[in-house]
């Protein structure tokens, strides 16, 4: 009953939870999709949190998606071992990375003052479950080995199941409890989302990446004022 609780309603309930509040925010509130970046508080520890952060939970993620799309490719990959260890090294690292850029952006959020005046309770629910989500990534990849091989061939035919609205949950219920609580936690993730500066990953600039290049008009004499 629980991990059909779980593992079934609970997924439904996240995805629509996520869409439907994302909409209204956005409808209703449109100026709050924003990720309220605190740079301008304070920047040199904002550094050193945010780049292992986001190019190691960017690779994690990417590397979940695309085993998703070629399970496969994947086992075959990993059927060498030296290939198979590189993987699971590279996984880590990466892992570890995200991990490490993440505490130091609590320990920045919460240790300066400025930045702690402007921190919502939502940006310390959303820390902490990130953080927990992290920790359980990590735990599985250094207790659980052969983890990307694992992920191809239990737990996305489930995910797949969700997707195709079918859901099977035939596997779960030999799946170890760490591994269980990081499902969990990245459906309650998905839940929260639009309650979060997260919301701010859907409108990303990509019109960026087309526009004209903008021409800076100085009023005023730089070398001068270089000078002054």
């Amino acid at each position: 009953m629980h991990d059909t609780l779980l593992f079934i309603y609970y997924p439904y309930v996240a995805f629509i939870l996520a869409v439907v509040i994302s909409f209204m925010r956005y409808v209703g509130r449109g100026f709050s999709y924003s990720s309220l970046s605190s740079q301008f508080l304070e920047n040199r520890n904002l550094f050193y949190g945010s780049v292992p952060w986001h190019y190691g939970i960017i690779a994690v993620l990417t590397g979940h998606l695309v085993v998703f799309f070629i399970p496969g490719s994947l086992l075959e990959f990993n059927r060498v071992p030296w290939r198979l260890y590189a993987l699971e090294l590279t996984g880590l690292t990466l892992a570890l990375f995200a991990l490490v850029g993440l505490l130091n952006l609590i320990v920045r959020r919460l240790g300066n003052a400025r930045i702690r005046a402007v921190t919502s309770p939502m940006d310390l629910i959303l820390l902490a479950l990130l953080l927990l989500q992290v920790g359980l990534g990590v735990e599985t990849a250094i207790f659980y080995r052969w983890g990307s091989s694992w992920y191809a061939v239990s737990a996305v035919p489930y995910l797949r199941s969700l997707v195709l609205l079918h859901p099977d949950i035939t596997q779960v219920a030999v799946w170890p409890l760490t591994i269980k609580l990081h499902v969990i936690g990245a459906f309650t993730l998905v839940a929260i989302f639009p309650f979060t500066r997260l919301v701010h990953l859907l409108v990303l600039p990509l019109h960026y990446l087309w526009r004209p290049y903008q021409k800076v008009v100085w009023n005023w004499d730089r070398r001068r004022s270089q000078k002054a």
